[in-house]
């Protein structure tokens, strides 16, 4: 049964694959299903159950440690996976991400314009289907679902296939250029808008809003000017100012207890979350030696953050233990066994149980996570300040991880005031009022090197780390365990079976 749905698929659907490479494409219940015909797009079979499997691709997307948030996340100046021993060597495709020298075949690549793509298109069939039996809210966030899948394939490979359901299996998608692509992303969540729900802060932030919308419209606005090689525009960063205004008019807000904030519970902050386990995100920095009473298995001893990163908080540099005089962001490392032993933040210095014991690594050395590496290889098992925002007391392998939420909206239009949007209020007030939410000292003065900073205070570990550092011209810059200076590296390489797959497409340059 399977086979043949994938043959009709395949041949009616007018193969995905051809959109993204040569890989397989497994066929689930949830996916679109189309007619027999070569070339005639008759529909999907069910525009509520079509939805539902984009907002589960989504999901998978997101939970993933690989992909699209490797790709993000290990090639800034916040996250690595150093090798210990073996552990995490995997054939240095970790390595290649921080140290900035992956290449077109590198898998995470590859996944993750498969992934995006294929969403793409799995939500123009929703948008395009000839029945008209999708409702307008269903068209709307089938729009915002395609708008959030390009504007990633845009913003990390500067390009966007596109193939139109009724395009037969011969004819090779067309690509847009980042500003045919930006155009067009602006169009979907524009025409998206009022077909949205207004939904203010509770449990229905996990589906598209009109302040998701926004939010995406408010990012890429103030991105405009790396997009198309520009400077940046009063008027766009004025329309940033704005868009984040109608998101506060929808209710959101700034708020109180940053960790509380990353967990299940409603809360003002969250504008969009998904079902995705957060498991990832917490296990994947742990040492084994850390557990909690579902997962006696530990951690898996990977994931770090360098010194550099680490010192950007308040407080004493070498220790974060409760009452180091540190900014709330920062955490702290529980020495009583609350929280399960496990510290919130950036855990460095002895670690400990949920009795209050001291911590010993599996040769038996104190587990003392250290700032700096010998490098990317080479390390034991204790090396690396550890980071972890979502906590196992809040569910081992809990589902709900934010997407955007209040917090980065507020220093977009800090930053898009301070870059020349016009507003009554001032950027500098605006930084200093979350740093003082956040127990920070306010700032004397606001430059744009401050303003980087603050974003990565507020924003480590989702997502948005890449894509700031190349707005601030930082990403080709060395740092901490990276040497590169590429300045082409702001865009990740076509991956190869997809130039081999659809002669429209070309190489980025420099690779």
């Amino acid at each position: 049964m399977k086979k043949e749905l994938l043959k009709s698929f395949l041949l009616g659907m007018l193969s995905i694959v051809l959109v993204v490479s040569c890989t397989d494409l497994e066929i689930e219940e949830s996916d679109s299903q189309i007619s027999e015909s070569e070339t005639e797009f008759t529909g999907v079979s069910d525009a509520g159950s079509s939805l539902s499997g984009l907002y589960g691709s989504l999901k998978s997307i997101v939970e993933t440690q690989e992909d699209l948030y490797a790709l993000n996340e290990v090639t800034s100046d916040e996250l690595l996976v150093p090798t210990r021993g073996t552990d995490w060597g995997d054939n240095g495709i970790w390595r290649q991400l921080h140290a900035h020298t992956w290449s077109s075949i590198h898998p995470y690549v590859l996944n993750s314009w498969n992934n995006l793509n294929r969403l793409v298109f799995n939500a123009t069939l929703i948008i395009a289907d000839p029945k008209g039996e999708a409702t307008a809210q269903q068209i709307a966030e089938a729009k915002f679902v395609r708008a959030y899948s390009m504007f990633w394939v845009m913003d990390m490979f500067g390009v966007a296939p596109f193939r139109n359901p009724n395009d037969g299996p011969d004819i090779d998608p067309m690509v847009m250029s980042r500003a045919e692509a930006f155009d067009f992303i602006i169009t979907d969540l524009t025409e998206a808008l009022p077909g949205l729900p207004l939904t203010g802060p509770g449990i229905a932030t996990s589906t598209a809003s009109k302040a998701a919308a926004n939010h995406l419209l408010a990012k890429l606005y103030l991105n405009k000017h790396i997009y198309l090689g520009e400077s940046p525009q009063a008027a766009d960063m004025t329309k940033v100012v704005d868009l984040v205004d109608a998101i506060a008019a929808d209710g959101f807000g700034l708020e109180t207890g940053y960790f509380d904030i990353f967990t299940s519970d409603v809360d003002n902050e969250t504008i969009f979350f998904t079902t995705s386990s957060v498991g990832n995100r917490m296990w994947n920095t742990l040492h084994y030696n850390q557990n909690a009473p579902d997962n006696n298995g530990g951690g898996w001893n990977g994931w770090s953050t360098l010194a550099e990163f680490y010192d950007l908080f308040e407080g004493d540099p070498n220790i974060n233990v409760p009452g180091s005089g540190q900014e709330e962001r920062r955490g702290f490392v529980p020495t009583d066994g609350s929280n399960l032993g496990i510290g919130f933040g950036f855990l460095i210095g002895q670690q400990y149980d949920e009795t209050g014991k001291a911590l010993n690594d599996r040769p038996g050395n104190p587990l003392v996570f250290t700032k700096d590496f010998p490098g990317l290889v080479g390390n034991n098992e204790r090396t690396g300040v550890r980071v972890i925002k979502y906590h196992p007391v809040n569910g081992e392998f809990a589902g709900h991880e934010i997407v955007f939420r209040y917090a980065d909206a507020h220093l977009m239009k800090a930053e898009a005031i301070l870059r020349g949007g016009t507003s009554g209020e001032d950027a500098l007030t605006m930084v200093n009022e979350l740093r003082m939410i956040r127990s920070a000292t306010p700032l004397g003065a606001l430059s744009e090197q401050d303003m980087l900073d603050e974003r990565g205070r507020e924003l480590y570990g989702e997502f948005w780390r890449r894509n700031d550092q190349i707005r601030f011209g930082k990403f080709a810059e060395t740092w901490g365990l990276k040497d590169s200076t590429d300045d082409f590296r702001v865009l990740f390489p076509i991956p190869e079976t997809a130039l081999l797959s659809n002669p429209n497409l070309t190489q980025n340059p420099g690779y």
